[in-house]
């Protein structure tokens, strides 16, 4: 039986955490006094049967042998229980609009005590022999190692490049595609000279090392580039620098929030106040993105929004909320394992090798195809911000066969 960390997706699955012991009782009814049976009327003696051994009880989940047994591996506690929920509704709702009845998702608290770790070799100890998950890169690094010395690949939803490969995958959207998208479609579009905003931490470290080389690589020129924090004054004081220089475009490679921030200060700028604002992947998990004014006419790169509005459509419906921009990864990660079933036996290893295929896959978020190195490569379209709403200006293309 599986521990209190583990959860049966509702609706996807009749696994019941603990199996109900049926009781029966035997009446037996007293004779009134002693009776001598003739010898003719005595039973026949027969051999007696050899006794059947009990089976023995395994622990974990109940085996499953018509189905693929798959973990979910997200947080359904703590500050980022809501993420994880959409995620799980996410998966659910994957399942229920393929109609395929040859998977069976467990879901596994992240959260919980013991954290990532635990999780995974709960699941792993249940016989899942694939796991998606788990959200946060920190948490992706402790399951690594637990997964691959099993042999079950990781999905992670996480967009940190750094923990991808042997055996996990890398799902998130990654800031240098983003990022190089944008640069390409404003090099084309006759920009040269570029300025960037990038904030500290690991994640701005690795999208402004993208950025410089993206826009070397279109032949472009960055004159400045400024890093900037969360405290008061921060944001001034980095645009204040790059306004020493010229630029055509400036990347804010933070949230749509600091872009907000920093758009006004940019205008006041010499450079700034033609110049063109440039954004990242992060801006388009902000559901009111078109209806920033400040933001007027700036470009981002993102995953297709065509059929996200569709699904959060149905979500809505189902779930009485609105999804999480990113719970579609978790809707791909089923689509792409039904994709895959149908040369999968129940019970074997996950033929990992499948997830190398170079025409890809297809999602709510658009074609997408991971490289050797087990990062999602996705074919991204830009975004531009006007009139109260974020109106594609470059598509992206349906598969890589069109690139």
């Amino acid at each position: 039986m599986a521990d209190a960390r583990a959860t049966a997706q509702p609706g996807l699955t009749n696994m019941p955490r603990a199996a109900a012991l049926g009781v029966t009782l035997f009446l037996a009814a007293c004779a009134s006094g002693p009776r001598i049976v003739p010898e003719a009327e005595r039973p026949v003696p027969t051999a007696r049967p050899t006794p059947v051994a009990p089976r023995p009880i395994q622990p974990g989940l109940p085996q499953d042998v018509q189905r693929h047994r798959i973990a979910l591996l997200v947080p359904l506690s703590g500050p980022n229980a809501g993420v994880g929920r959409s995620l799980q509704n996410a998966t659910q709702l994957a399942v229920l609009d393929t109609k395929s009845d040859a998977l069976r998702i467990t879901t596994y608290d992240t959260a919980a005590p013991g954290g990532a770790a635990a999780a995974a070799a709960q699941a792993i100890s249940d016989g899942n022999r694939l796991i998606l998950g788990p959200l946060l890169a920190e948490e992706a690094r402790e399951v690594a190692p637990i997964a691959r010395r099993a042999r079950v690949p990781v999905l992670s939803f996480s967009n940190d490049a750094g923990v991808a490969g042997n055996g996990t995958y890398i799902l998130g959207y990654v800031p240098a595609q983003s990022i190089e998208r944008v640069v390409n479609y404003a090099k084309r579009s006759g920009i040269t000279e570029f300025a960037g905003l990038i904030p500290s931490g690991l994640y701005g470290e690795r999208a402004s090392t993208a950025f410089l080389r993206s826009v070397e690589d279109a032949g472009g020129k960055v004159n400045a580039l400024e890093t900037y924090d969360g405290r008061p004054g921060s944001v001034a004081t980095a645009v204040a620098k790059i306004g020493r220089s010229p630029f055509q475009a400036v990347l804010v490679a933070g949230s749509a929030d600091g872009a907000v921030v920093a758009a006004p200060l940019i205008r006041r700028q010499a450079s700034g106040k033609a110049a063109r604002l440039l954004g990242t992947e992060l801006w388009n998990t902000d559901s009111a993105i078109g209806g920033r004014t400040a933001l007027s006419g700036a470009w981002f790169a993102s995953v297709p929004d065509n059929y996200y509005r569709q699904y959060a459509t149905k979500y809505r419906a189902r779930f009485g909320a609105a999804p999480y921009r990113l719970s579609t990864l978790g809707y791909d990660a089923v689509l792409l394992t039904v994709r895959i079933v149908r040369d999968w036996k129940p019970g074997d290893e996950f033929p990992e090798r499948r997830l190398v295929e170079r025409e890809g896959f297809a999602g709510l978020d658009g074609a997408f195809r991971f490289g050797r190195d087990g990062v999602a490569e996705r074919a991204l379209e830009v975004q531009e911000i006007r009139g109260g709403t974020a109106a594609t200006v470059s598509p992206a293309p349906p598969n890589f066969n069109a690139n």
